[in-house]
């Protein structure tokens, strides 16, 4: 019988690189309230992992020889629809990103994270949200704007209206309103901090108030909707 904590986050880890799997099973290990219940090196493993442990999250390398990422992760939002998998890779490509949130993918973390944006990663879609990472956002958003201005480009006799940028003081401090940037730029907590010389303590405090007066859920959330009422500028 499982003796586990109600409240510890049970996670599945399927990656085909063991030295890979036991870095990230290192570092889970180390914050209180994670648990790897199960590690695979292939996708075909996943369902069946997932059948016997039913974890919490699924932590999912998108590269495998046997079975992708991709097709794992649309195995198993067949069988088990409410499922969330935070897939992990080295490709920072939009249409990476675009391609694994359609198979109904959780969230997308770069295999250069730190521990601290693993953590946060799989704390945020084990609660129900989406985590992107922060350099991904950054090209998303890239991406979006290149498709607007194009379908825009028969608006030219008119003149293409740029979004107007203004600083959210009515409801952020000018320092959160710096961190809210930066975010929108694609920086971590870590760069983040560097750049506006403060602790990377200070930056998580930061976002956590930017969350929470902007109403919404994570950060990726939270640069859209800056960029949708121009509260930022898209470098």
């Amino acid at each position: 019988m499982n003796d586990t904590k109600k409240d510890t986050i049970r996670i599945v880890l399927i990656d085909d690189h063991q030295l890979f799997r036991e870095g990230v099973k290192r570092i889970l290990a180390m914050e209180e309230g994670f648990q790897v219940v199960a590690d695979g090196e292939d996708g075909s493993e996943a369902l069946q992992l997932v059948t016997e442990h039913r974890p919490d999250v699924i932590l999912m390398d998108i590269n495998m020889p046997k079975m992708n990422g991709v097709e794992a992760t649309r195995e198993l939002i067949k069988a088990y629809p409410k499922v969330k998998v935070l897939i992990l890779s080295i490709h920072d490509d939009e249409t990476y990103v675009t391609h694994v949130l359609k198979t109904g993918a959780s969230g997308y973390l770069l295999k250069e994270m730190d521990a601290d944006a693993l953590i946060e990663a799989v704390k945020v879609v084990a609660s129900g949200g989406a985590y992107i990472h922060p350099k991904v956002t950054h090209n998303l958003i890239k991406e979006y704007r290149r498709l607007a201005t194009e379908d825009d480009r028969h608006e030219e006799s008119i003149g293409y209206r740029e979004v107007e940028y203004r600083k959210p003081l009515h409801i952020l401090t000018r320092r959160e309103c710096e961190v809210l940037q930066l975010m929108t730029d694609g920086q971590s907590n870590r760069a983040i901090g560097e750049s506006l010389f403060i602790s990377e303590k200070t930056v998580k405090n930061h976002v956590s108030n930017i969350l929470q007066k902007m109403n919404v859920n994570d950060r990726t959330q939270a640069v859209v909707e800056a960029i949708k009422k121009g509260y930022v500028i898209v470098r």
